[in-house]
């Protein structure tokens, strides 16, 4: 099985924790995340390769901030900040981070900014973010170096997350379901091995993965992201079904799954029998590699 230098990845913070799991997925009885890290319903990670360190998302608010100071992290070191779709709880620290660092860029799709909403509630960014120096909005893919690239236009429909159906945005103040199409996945190289990072898949990670294979050629070695199945009310019989076929497919390939953040504990449960080894789940403030 493929596996990745250590150089790598080294620490996430997700749901503003420090490993990659959901605010959902508590793994201590205390409630909070390995190494005494704070946790909320966001993600964050920090990648480290040979040319940059990065910042994959920042949380709902500040707290991967501190989460980073307990774990050694210094952020006026990353050089690099994707946003991986135009939600709070991705975008939430970024105002926090360029307190801290005013040279990084942040490389975010420019549909990102658009009035997205789940029923009455505005869950977009926060409108001084665009009008930020270092952002940098992208329209479709980019190739930023050698080593990290970005891609979106993901238009399958295959598996589609369902909990997708309560999301929505306002275009000239009518509203309309969500596309997804403001979401982007980040994509390292290492060697001859890649790795896909996502936030929350909510194109559905299997057509996230038909548009990498397009783009790409091949499986990446690894895959971090969540995958959009958590509900506050149980599944349908359809939606279970959904579930074990996505997992059934990825488990086919000889990639490595960390997810956690928005897949729910209820369909990681379902997951993890058909995939194994393959998927790992994601916790805060615990290094991937």
């Amino acid at each position: 099985m493929p596996t990745i230098p250590d150089s790598l990845f080294r620490f996430s913070f997700e749901d503003s924790l420090a490993y990659a799991v959901s605010s959902h997925q508590q793994i201590k009885p205390s409630g909070t995340g390995e190494e005494g890290c704070a946790f909320e319903h966001g993600l964050s990670l920090y990648i480290e390769t040979e040319k940059h360190k990065i910042l994959a998302d920042t949380g709902a608010t500040g707290a991967f901030a501190e989460n980073a100071e307990k774990l050694g992290v210094d952020l006026s070191s990353v050089d690099m900040v994707v946003l991986s779709h135009g939600h709070y709880d991705h975008s939430g620290g970024i105002l926090t981070f360029t307190e801290k660092n005013r040279h990084a860029r942040i490389y975010m799709q420019q549909k990102a900014t658009g009035d997205f909403y789940h029923g009455e509630r505005y869950i977009g960014i926060d409108r001084r973010i665009p009008d930020l120096p270092q952002v940098e909005m992208i329209r479709g893919d980019r190739v930023l170096d050698g080593e990290v690239s970005l891609f979106s236009n993901i238009t399958g429909r295959r598996c589609f997350p369902q909990s997708n159906l309560v999301l929505t945005r306002k275009i000239n103040g009518k509203e309309q379901q969500d596309t997804f199409d403001h979401e982007q996945c980040l994509v390292i190289k290492e060697g001859k091995e890649q790795v896909l990072v996502s936030g929350c898949a909510h194109n559905g990670i299997l057509n996230i993965l038909d548009r990498y294979r397009e783009i790409y050629g091949g499986m990446p070695a690894r895959v971090i992201s969540g995958f959009h199945m958590m509900k506050k009310t149980p599944y349908t019989e359809e939606e279970k079904s959904l579930i074990l076929e996505t997992a059934k497919e990825l488990a086919e390939y000889e990639t490595v799954f960390y997810t956690g953040h928005c897949t729910g504990d209820e369909a990681f449960a379902l997951m993890k029998p058909v995939m194994g080894e393959k998927l790992v789940r994601l916790r805060s403030g615990v290094q991937v590699m």
